[in-house]
């Protein structure tokens, strides 16, 4: 694949804590500069981001992010004060202690709760696939679509693994073109990025993509 089609299904990451404003301003010049789909970033920089930005890139954030284990009422708030900030997209982490307590009616709530708060903006479900079987990741699956969330995400990159081939090819045989797809989490190599897209990932959420692949280029 072409480096720019690559970048073009990249959401371009920043998510550390420590993270000045400076940190954020850079990843925002990479952006433009390399026409990503995106940049993530924590919420308290999207007011700023938005305005520095001016419309040249998108701007998704995290909701409950990184462990999903805040109150559905707190991550709608979260979501609200992020929407009204600017962002256009929202990656929100599921509960996964209702997930794993059997509790899927709370956990798909949740997802429409959240949806119905972000409206049209895209909401991409990180389900953190390190964390659970297969049959729960299975299970995920079906309750993402149902709820009418956007995408399924691997990972928060935060937990004991990030994306592998074998979920996302499980992702796509579970979804079969019902909601998008998005790896994210231990994103190395060019390899691996055309490895995801070709699996069935429409996004790939990576801090490194654009110096991965400038590099390669050189």
């Amino acid at each position: 694949m072409k480096k720019e089609e690559i970048l073009a299904r990249v959401d371009h990451t920043l998510l550390r804590p420590e993270a000045r404003w400076q940190d954020i301003q850079k990843l925002c010049d990479e952006a433009i500069e390399n026409h990503t789909a995106s940049i993530c970033i924590n919420p308290g920089y999207v007011k700023q981001a938005v305005e520095y930005l001016a419309g040249r890139i998108p701007v998704c954030t995290v909701i409950g992010f990184p462990l999903g284990a805040t109150s559905t009422q707190a991550k709608v708030f979260e979501a609200k004060q992020a929407l009204a900030d600017g962002a256009q997209e929202f990656d929100m982490v599921i509960n996964i202690g209702a997930l794993k307590s059997g509790d899927l009616d709370y956990v798909e709530q949740e997802i429409r709760a959240l949806k119905q708060a972000v409206g049209e903006k895209v909401l991409k479900v990180i389900i953190e696939t390190c964390l659970l079987t297969q049959e729960e990741k299975k299970t995920m699956c079906e309750i993402v679509c149902r709820a009418g969330a956007d995408y399924i995400k691997t990972s928060t990159g935060f937990s004991t693994g990030g994306a592998t081939f074998e979920d996302i090819a499980l992702f796509a045989r579970c979804v079969k073109g019902r909601c998008h797809i998005k790896a994210a989490g231990g994103i190395r190599t060019v390899e691996d990025m055309e490895k995801f897209l070709e699996l069935g990932a429409d996004r790939l959420g990576t801090s490194s993509a654009i110096k991965i692949l400038n590099e390669v280029e050189k």
